[in-house]
């Protein structure tokens, strides 16, 4: 028997030994591998002034406590209440239900802007509601709706409240790529969802307004942005609010990569007015511009691509009384960088009808500053109110053509054709901006008659104009 145990203790112990060797020598070849030169007998304190020195340190994960609980009691929940969808009803609901079909509920997000009940949200958020009910902390309001502009996508409700905790604003204009932000909204009825990203550009155009003047200088961030987001807050990690959430960039409908909000100094500039005016005070700087692209660059002898092409100049506009040219490089408004179409449009959207501003150019490579006094879409320096004649019958609003829409379709009158519902003029095959010159020959120059004429008309009716594409039409139509 001890023979049977010597003879197995052996081969055991010198397995433990070749192991402890084997255990040295790894480690030493780790050690020299990795370039780690720790004691690992040295205290915890000597450890960490060691490891925190070397190449692999890390710094403390970035917290979003502070700014998430700043920003989503500021946050609510908006559901839209539009038109009835009979698609989503069947032989069984009329045999057995109330024999209407159900009402379309769409919901999103706002931001509470002031602690009296003002909320900023998207215009398509809110885009043919019929009610609008405000969701917050539980409580659910009423909202009315003070004013919508398409061409930024931004609106403004009011609910009737008090002490509400309006959010923080900071700047988008300081803002940087690279800076943590975190998206505050409703995503998929998911009430009070924050999500964390950075932000991976600035001045994006990415072609999805409509109006007349798209103005599209998008922040993008990959904090995850999905349906319900919209409106809703994008804010820096202190909580002030540095944008609205307005798009997504995906084939499928849900986040993919990226997003897309209006910035906030654009979108504050856009609520005031609304609030102040009911109607955006846009400043026109009378042309239209273009990007650099290498190959313009390279045809206009250009030494880099800063800056926007002009490609056209109103008659009598603010470009023209301030002796700029096609052809001209824009490089800089006030004191902003012209970088791009996106810059130059986010620039001119913080001046108001009637401001001065300097403007830099390059004209046959040469520098050039000139002074532009900003116009309104009268081409005039004062307050702007759009009048409307809105009419059930007709399903639409109609109004004057202004100035530039003038000069751009090359038409010394007409109105205009907007807010298309069902009615007279979309049986007619008539969308928003189709613009009528003439009805029956006759020339058509003021909404409340044209809409009083065409309510009131029956027999053979013909229109003539130009479509929001700028072709010309002449249809006649027999009308009862």
């Amino acid at each position: 028997m001890n023979t049977l145990i010597k003879s197995l203790a052996i081969p055991f112990v010198a397995g433990l030994a070749g192991a402890a060797l084997w255990t040295t020598i790894d480690s030493q070849e780790s050690t020299s591998r990795y370039g780690l030169q720790q004691d690992f007998s040295a205290t915890p304190s000597q450890f960490t002034s060691d490891y925190s020195s070397s190449a692999l340190r890390a710094d403390p994960p970035i917290s979003f406590v502070e700014a998430s609980q700043k920003s989503t009691q500021s946050v609510v929940f908006i559901k839209n209440f539009s038109g009835t969808d009979p698609s989503r009803y069947s032989m069984f609901d009329y045999l057995f239900g109330t024999g209407v079909p159900p009402q379309q509920v769409s919901t999103g997000s706002g931001v509470i802007l002031s602690n009296d009940g003002y909320i900023i949200t998207n215009n398509h958020v809110i885009e043919r509601a019929e009610t609008i009910e405000v969701v917050h902390q539980k409580r659910t309001y009423t909202a009315k709706l003070v004013g919508t502009d398409k061409n930024s996508d931004i609106a403004v409700l009011k609910i009737e409240a008090t002490n509400l905790p309006e959010i923080k604003r900071g700047s988008s204009r300081n803002l940087k790529i690279g800076e943590w932000v975190l998206a505050v909204g409703n995503p998929f009825n998911l009430t009070s969802t924050v999500t964390a990203g950075i932000v991976s550009a600035k001045e994006r155009q990415i072609n999805i307004l409509g109006g007349e003047f798209p103005l599209e200088s998008f922040i993008q961030t990959d904090a995850p942005i999905n349906p319900g987001n919209s409106g809703g807050a994008l804010v820096n990690i202190s909580g002030e609010l540095v944008g609205i959430n307005t798009a997504i960039l995906s084939r499928t409908g849900t986040y993919t990569g990226y997003g897309f909000a209006v910035p906030v100094d654009v979108a504050v500039k856009i609520a005031n007015d609304l609030i102040k005016y009911g109607e955006v005070q846009k400043a026109i700087p009378g042309m239209d511009v273009v990007e650099v692209t290498p190959e313009l660059a390279e045809d206009m002898s250009l030494t880099n691509m800063d800056g926007v092409i002009i490609t056209h100049v109103v008659n009598e506009g603010a470009a023209a009384d301030a002796g700029l040219m096609k052809s001209d490089v824009v490089t800089k408004v006030a004191d902003w960088k012209i970088t791009g179409k996106g810059s130059f449009e986010e620039a001119i959207s913080y001046y108001y009808p009637g401001d001065k501003i300097m403007v830099e150019y390059i004209r046959n490579g040469e520098s050039n500053t000139a002074e532009l006094t900003l116009q309104n879409l009268e081409g005039t320096t004062g307050v702007i109110k759009r009048e409307f004649y809105s009419s059930g019958l007709l399903g639409a609003k109609l109004e004057a053509v202004n100035t530039i829409e003038r000069d751009r379709l090359e038409i010394p009158y007409g109105v205009k054709i907007t807010s298309v519902t069902r009615g007279y003029l979309r049986d007619m095959g008539f969308r928003d901006g189709f613009v009528i010159t003439h009805i029956n020959q006759m020339p058509a120059k003021d909404p409340d008659e044209v809409g009083k004429y065409l309510e009131k008309f029956s027999g053979r009716l013909q229109l003539e104009g130009v479509g929001p594409n700028g072709q010309p039409f002449l249809q006649s139509f027999n009308v009862r």
